[in-house]
């Protein structure tokens, strides 16, 4: 059987891929993700104008790395012509695929009319994709949600008009804009699009687990899945599901000693891309992700006590060794925080002895 999906030129090796998400899928998670199995990782969202002008922090969310099975770049932005530049600045940074944001729905997003907000517009959202598709040689995808409300559930006709325009697969996350994250992704709604185009379709929304993966897929029709929110904290996922789908055995979810390597090793990447600084505050929020994934502290109150504590430390040495006093089996998370993992290198970056 058929494991993986083929996106133009490119070979994706499994159907389980990964959103685009700001502050989330940066280089430091990418590389975590990318070893721990994941075959598909977007960059975060990226502003094409403000590539093009070279914003430091913009520039840092397209960060390509080494050591990534593909690179995945999105762009998001309603100028036709600033948005072709930008896939053609994506193309010479590596970019194996440039994909276009149709569905994000924050506010300051749609308020300048990009993101989902070209569903309400979709002549100016085919204008962006001809003029992508004649400024690169990579292909191009799209990242849409089922319309602005449910008045407007226009994703099949956009998807119709994408792949005419020479877009070789599109996503589709199961809610309108206006639903943002409330009520349940409608996966049935998906099966309208994968009706309407013989590009892959893949479904997104709400897939969280094996089962979810197979009932989204059987739904939807879809040729992949792709997850968002779920992968906080459990960089991990998309390689679990992908074996899930195989049908082979599903490793369980990483022991207290798996998921301290991974949190380490995902911290040490962060401090090595930000800086020591910037990546300690980057970091916080993975921090509380992981701690709120972890099979302890199972007590509500205890959780919150130990993301406050992570973080108001202030060096990574303190964050390491309350790691490390944290994963330790419950029969020894009485003793003191003391680095069990590799002092010598911790304490050099904390600029210590």
């Amino acid at each position: 059987m058929d494991h993986g999906l083929t996106i133009g030129d490119v070979r994706v090796p499994g159907r389980v891929l990964m959103a685009p998400m700001t502050g989330v899928t940066d280089l430091p998670f990418r590389r975590v993700a990318s070893r721990l199995g994941a075959p598909y990782v977007a960059t975060e969202m990226v502003a094409a104008a403000e590539l093009l002008r070279a914003r430091p922090d913009v520039v840092r969310r397209a960060a390509v790395g080494d050591g990534l099975p593909l690179t995945v770049i999105q762009l998001v932005g309603r100028d036709p012509g600033k948005m072709a530049e930008g896939a053609a600045v994506a193309e010479q940074a590596g970019a194996d695929i440039i994909d276009l944001n149709y569905g994000c729905p924050a506010k300051e997003v749609t308020g300048s009319a990009s993101g989902s907000a070209l569903m309400r517009d979709l002549d100016l959202a085919c204008a962006i994709i001809g003029q992508v598709v004649e400024a690169t040689n990579r292909p191009v995808t799209v990242k849409m949600r089922l319309g602005w409300d449910d008045t407007s559930r226009n994703a099949a006709e956009l998807a119709r008009r994408a792949e005419a325009l020479g877009a070789r697969a599109v996503t589709v996350h199961g809610r309108t804009r206006q639903q943002f994250y409330t009520g349940v992704a409608d996966w049935d709604a998906v099966a309208e699009v994968k009706a309407a185009v013989t590009i892959p379709v893949i479904v997104n929304g709400d897939i969280t687990t094996p089962d979810a993966a197979r009932e989204a897929l059987a739904r939807s029709g879809a040729d992949g899945l792709m997850l968002g929110r779920g992968v906080y904290g459990r960089p991990w996922l998309a390689a679990r599901l992908e074996r899930a789908l195989r049908g082979e055995a599903q490793p369980p979810e990483p022991d207290a000693e798996e998921r301290l390597a991974i949190v380490v090793d995902h911290f040490r990447q962060a401090l090595e891309f930000y800086g020591e600084r910037l990546g300690l505050k980057m970091f916080r929020k993975h921090l509380g992700w992981y701690v709120e994934q972890a099979p302890w502290p199972a007590d509500a109150l205890e959780r919150r006590q130990a993301k406050a504590r992570l973080c108001r430390l202030e060096t990574p040495y303190e964050v390491e060794a309350e790691l490390a006093a944290l994963w330790r089996p419950e029969a020894e998370r009485d003793v003191s925080a003391t680095s069990v993992l590799n002092p010598g290198h911790t304490r050099a970056i904390a600029g210590g002895a």
